[in-house]
């Protein structure tokens, strides 16, 4: 059902040969970049035509407009189960204790006498939000990209989620649910490549959106193209790819937690992926062993699970000792990492590349996913080595306030002069002489 790579024995490469060692899905953006260019330019060239006309190829539905009237989003809260809505407003609440410490805060540096520079964070004015509606419904990731955009301060703010066939063409009632819960009333009914179009251009008319200075979310591959053939015209969060969980485990580890912490992501797609890394072979064969019948027992076995727990995304990886697992789940750059370990709290402190750590046995990628309070929009694909996941951050510029007395700017005159001189810019050295009667000032 999974394929193990043993690792033991010789010395682990270093850098990229132990990347290439190591699984991962298949995703080619760059070749799904072509396919959503022109959806992109057709969306720009026709706005909500096009994408009433995609709803219609890719969704199988015919809308007779895209934004989602107020009325819906309402009556979706009215008849959303009670259980659910509890657990939603439990979802924000702690999304919003965790979300609203990362808030920055501006500083003001005195770097001389009368000279200082200030760093002021500014949020961004609008964000266009995605909310997949592919294989399954994903309320939870409305909760994870709108809390920290209301804490960043963003006054604007937009979800898209594609239409479904079983609701008339609106999207999901649970995702219109989460919005109303959040305060989101500003919903359409798009998916895939032509909602971040949509975001990227904004349409007109009555039913238009307006442009946004940036789009998060996950999504699939075709959403990932999108993100990358805006990067630069839009701001991005990132390109999220498959979804991937990695476990840290010695002999101490619950072989029935680890088992089904693997399905647990695998149920998401067929390209998920579900890492074992672990220095104990007993291990590796009781999960081995675990999975059978925890996958018979579960949902979305076929076209899914198996599928992903066979791809070549996923493994058993076996390593001579726990130092090498650590090098091995740092190369990885897993989205979600678990450390089932003695010790774990030590181990998880010593990660350097990974989404998310969740430490022992009782914090698993399903807690974060909900309930938490952290955010589970995380950078896939190994991008973990130097991204981050959404945050308040996200949603934030950090601008610099330059404010200098003319004694300070006197004092370093000399200084600017020399360095503009020495890049042969003398114009940017003549722009401080020319306050001072064209002469540097003595020292």
């Amino acid at each position: 059902m999974i394929s193990r790579i043993d690792l033991r024995g010789d010395a682990l490469p270093e850098g990229g040969a132990l990347r290439d060692l190591l699984p991962r899905a298949e995703f080619d953006v760059e070749a799904a970049l072509e396919k959503v260019r022109p959806i992109c330019e057709d969306v720009h060239h026709r706005g909500t035509a096009a994408l009433i006309e995609y709803a219609q190829k890719f969704d199988g539905v015919e809308l007779s407009q895209v934004r989602v009237p107020t009325e819906a989003i309402k009556a979706a809260l009215e008849q959303l189960d009670p259980a659910v809505r509890a657990a939603l407003e439990e979802s924000i609440r702690r999304a919003r204790i965790v979300h609203r410490n990362q808030r920055r805060t501006e500083h003001t540096t005195q770097v001389v006498p009368g000279g200082t520079v200030t760093e002021k964070w500014v949020p961004v004015e609008r964000v266009g939000l995605y909310a997949p509606g592919g294989r399954s419904v994903y309320p939870s990731s409305v909760v994870m990209n709108v809390v920290p955009a209301q804490e960043a301060g963003v006054e604007s703010i937009a979800l898209a989620s594609p239409p479904q066939k079983e609701f008339g063409g609106l999207p999901h009632p649970t995702i219109l649910a989460a919005c109303a819960l959040l305060g989101v009333d500003e919903v359409y009914a798009a998916g895939g490549a032509q909602a971040v179009a949509m975001f990227a251009y904004g349409t007109s008319g009555p039913d238009g959106c307006p442009p946004a200075n940036m789009v998060t979310g996950p999504g699939n591959i075709w959403v990932a193209a999108a993100k990358r053939y805006f990067t630069g015209k839009i701001g991005i969060d990132t390109e999220a790819g498959p979804t991937e969980i990695a476990v840290l485990a010695d002999s101490t580890a619950d072989p029935v937690h680890v088992a089904a912490d693997l399905i647990s992501q695998a149920e998401h797609d067929p390209l998920a992926a579900a890492v074992l890394v672990t220095d104990s072979a007993e291990l590796a064969d009781a999960v081995e062993k675990e999975l059978e019948p925890q996958v018979a027992a579960t949902k979305h076995v076929e076209d899914r699970i198996k599928p992903a727990l066979a791809g070549k995304q996923s493994a058993i990886v076996l390593v001579d000792s726990l130092e090498d697992g650590l090098k091995v789940v740092d190369a990885y750059g897993a989205e979600h990492l678990e450390i089932q370990t003695a010790d774990a709290a030590a181990w998880a402190a010593r990660v350097r590349n990974a989404g998310a750590i969740f430490v022992g046995p009782w914090a698993p990628v399903s807690l974060g996913d909900y309930c938490a309070g952290s955010n589970h929009v995380l950078p896939t694909g190994g991008c973990a080595c130097h991204s981050s996941g959404l945050s308040v951050q996200s949603f934030l510029r950090g601008i610099h306030i330059v404010d200098y007395t003319r004694d300070a700017l006197a004092e370093v005159t000399h200084h600017v002069v020399t360095l503009a001189e020495a890049e042969d810019l003398p114009a940017h050295g003549a722009a401080l002489k020319a306050r001072f009667g064209w002469k540097v000032p003595t020292q």
